[in-house]
C-alpha cells in the first residue's frame, strides 16, 4: 500500500476520495477507488498532475500558497478546509480575504429579538450594520429607519449629528473609533471595500480625514462600557461584549447590556412602548 507522509498530503487524499466525480463534470462510470482521481484534481487546479501526486506522497517540498488556492478551487473545499490546508502547509492561516454583502440567516435574527430587552446588532468588519433587535432601535439607532447605504458605524460617526450629540466626547470616541475601524478593515482584508468610504468622508470630514492621515491603529475591546446621552431616555450607560459569529469570520455580534437596574428599566419602557 502507498504510504502518504505527511499530514498535508493525507488531508488532501481524504478530501479527494471524499469527492463525487459526477458533481466535478467526470463520468460517473466504474472506478476502481472512490472519488477523484489525481489527474483530475490536478487539471481543475491547473497544476501539473506529478506535482500533485508528489503533495500527497509527501515529496518536492512545500507548495506556494498559490499552488494552495488553486487546488483549494479545484476541490471545491470550504473556507475553513482552504485554511486547514494552510496550516498544515505553512503553520499558519491564509491572508484574509474578505467576503461582503452576504445577510444574515433567520435563526441568527431570532438570536438578537430573544435579546427582548438587551440591545444587540451584528456589525460586518467594513462595520456596516446588518441585524438589530428593537431594543438597539431604541438605545442606539433605529436602523430600520436608515437607508441601507447609511448603516455604517463609522459614516453615522462622523455624518450624523445626532450620533455626535449623543457622545459624551464626540472626538475622543471619534479618535478610537477611527483607529479601532482601520485595525478591523485590514485584518479582515477589506481595505479595497472601504476606500470609497474613506474619500467620501475625507471630502465631507476636515476632522476624519486628519484622523486617518494620523494612521493609528488600535485593537477593538471585546469589551467596554459605553455612555451616551439619549434624547429620550436621558444619559445611560451600557456595558458592551463582542462575540464573534461562528462560520461567518466576517461579522460580529455585539451586546449592550444596561449597566444598571435604572437604565434597564428605561430601556424596556422604552421597548414596550414602542411595540404597543
Amino acid at each position: 500500500m502507498e504510504e502518504i507522509g505527511t499530514p498535508l498530503g493525507r488531508f488532501l487524499r481524504d478530501r479527494r476520495t471524499r469527492l463525487d466525480p459526477a458533481s466535478f463534470g467526470f463520468g460517473s462510470g466504474r472506478r476502481r477507488t472512490p472519488g477523484l482521481r489525481r489527474e483530475e484534481v490536478a487539471q481543475r487546479s491547473n497544476i501539473s498532475p506529478t506535482w500533485y501526486t508528489w503533495l500527497e506522497q509527501g515529496r518536492g517540498g512545500a507548495p506556494s500558497a498559490d499552488v494552495l488556492d488553486r487546488i483549494a478551487s479545484g476541490m471545491m473545499l470550504t473556507e475553513p478546509e482552504r485554511e486547514h490546508l494552510y496550516m498544515l502547509a505553512f503553520g499558519h492561516p491564509p491572508e484574509a480575504r474578505y467576503r461582503g454583502g452576504e445577510g444574515i440567516s433567520p435563526r441568527l435574527q431570532r438570536v438578537l429579538d430573544a435579546m427582548e430587552f438587551v440591545p444587540a446588532m451584528i456589525r460586518t468588519a467594513t462595520w456596516d450594520v446588518v441585524a438589530w433587535n428593537r431594543a438597539a432601535a431604541v438605545a442606539l439607532t433605529d436602523y430600520g429607519t436608515v437607508a441601507p447605504a447609511e448603516r455604517n458605524v463609522l459614516r453615522r460617526m462622523f455624518s450624523d449629528s445626532a450620533t455626535q450629540a449623543a457622545q459624551e466626547d464626540w472626538m475622543s470616541v471619534a479618535r478610537y473609533l477611527v483607529a479601532a475601524f482601520r485595525a478591523d478593515v485590514t485584518r479582515a482584508g477589506a481595505s479595497h471595500e472601504i476606500s470609497a468610504l474613506v474619500e467620501e468622508l475625507s471630502r465631507t470630514s476636515a476632522e476624519f480625514a486628519a484622523l486617518w492621515q494620523s494612521n493609528d491603529v488600535v485593537g477593538y475591546p471585546g469589551d467596554g462600557v459605553k455612555r451616551l446621552r439619549h434624547p429620550v431616555l436621558g444619559p445611560i450607560t451600557l456595558e458592551f461584549s463582542t462575540f464573534a459569529v461562528e462560520g461567518r469570520p466576517e461579522l460580529n455580534l455585539m451586546i449592550y447590556n444596561p449597566a444598571t437596574a435604572e437604565v434597564a428599566a428605561k430601556v424596556r419602557a422604552a421597548v414596550e412602548a414602542k411595540g404597543s
